[in-house]
């Protein structure tokens, strides 16, 4: 019975994912046309609302393309190696009063562990195309992904150590107003080292279009790319859902059924950001980014984290 039930959760979570990543699509496009002064879609549906209801199609019936000289076991299940981790990690968030649809003792650490997964498939995909430019962007994924767990991890923690507890429904039911100006540098850490992650930009280094051609996924096309876009898009709403749980009171901050619906909108303004940063901030070098994580987001967070620790041990 825990089984079938696990296997509906994860349905539910695909569904979610695919849906989110159909409408953050074309929000990204919108707001990314917006910052460059540009319309963005509008011919399809109401302010091209259904131009990626269109655009699935495509990439489901697009040819599955596979390089001669590719490791065809390997290469044809990466992106599955990518997306199903970060899809798993979406079931421990709290979404409402002592409800979350895996409701895990060590949820947290679940949340912070499990997508890290996600790196054997980047690795795998980099390798298995045989492809030196795949190979570069998969190495810098590993090293980049890697690194920012240490900072993001922090961050977290410091909310944990005022909560008491590592289970995400009982951190919301401890949740007080206070805490968003007590971890507030925290939330910072934790939203760009999340952004770090996810190899969005600014921090897109893996994927580097002018110099690796895509990177790690560049020999992909069809239904295997779309599942390596859904993993990114997974990764924007999971770390956005947690975040506004953990950090911003998450359903806490109104009652009832409205106090859900404002956990979601939360949520959707921290995936806005992520897209904003993307289409502002230009690339950093692989030795910047580097150093960001280790001698600047690192130390912040150990701070944040201490700080906490203080401030838990004073109540």
């Amino acid at each position: 019975m825990s089984f079938l039930w696990g296997m509906l959760w994860g349905v539910a979570a695909v569904m979610v994912i695919a849906g989110g990543a159909i409408v953050g699509v074309w929000w990204e496009r919108k707001v990314s046309a917006r910052i460059q002064l540009r319309l963005g879609p509008q011919q399809i549906g109401p302010a091209g609302s259904l131009q990626m209801v269109a655009d699935v199609p495509k990439l489901l019936f697009k040819e599955d393309i596979i390089p001669a000289a590719a490791d065809e076991p390997f290469f044809r299940y990466a992106p599955l190696a990518v997306f199903a981790p970060i899809a798993m990690s979406v079931a421990v968030i709290p979404f409402a009063t002592g409800w979350a649809p895996f409701d895990a003792t060590a949820g947290a650490l679940f949340f912070l562990a499990v997508p890290s997964i996600s790196v054997l498939g980047i690795l795998f995909s980099a390798w298995a195309s045989h492809n030196t430019l795949s190979a570069i962007g998969g190495v810098r994924a590993a090293a980049q992904m890697v690194s920012y767990e240490v900072p993001r991890s922090l961050s977290v923690l410091s909310v944990l150590v005022l909560a008491g507890t590592l289970r995400p429904v009982a951190v919301m039911d401890a949740w007080e107003w206070w805490w968003i100006p007590a971890t507030f540098v925290g939330f910072i850490v934790y939203l760009i080292s999340s952004i770090a992650e996810m190899n969005r930009g600014p921090f897109d280094i893996p994927e580097a279009e002018s110099e690796l051609v895509a990177g790690y996924f560049a020999d992909y096309a069809g239904i295997r790319w779309a599942v390596f876009m859904m993993g990114e898009y997974g990764g924007m709403i999971a770390a956005s859902l947690f975040g506004a749980a953990m950090f911003l009171g998450g359903f806490r901050l109104l009652p009832g059924a409205w106090g859900v619906v404002a956990f979601i909108a939360v949520g959707a303004v921290l995936m806005t950001i992520i897209m904003w940063m993307k289409w502002t901030f230009p690339r950093l070098r692989q030795d910047q980014l580097m150093t960001f994580c280790w001698t600047i987001l690192t130390p912040i967070a150990i701070v944040q984290l201490f700080a906490a620790g203080v401030i838990a041990a004073w109540l």
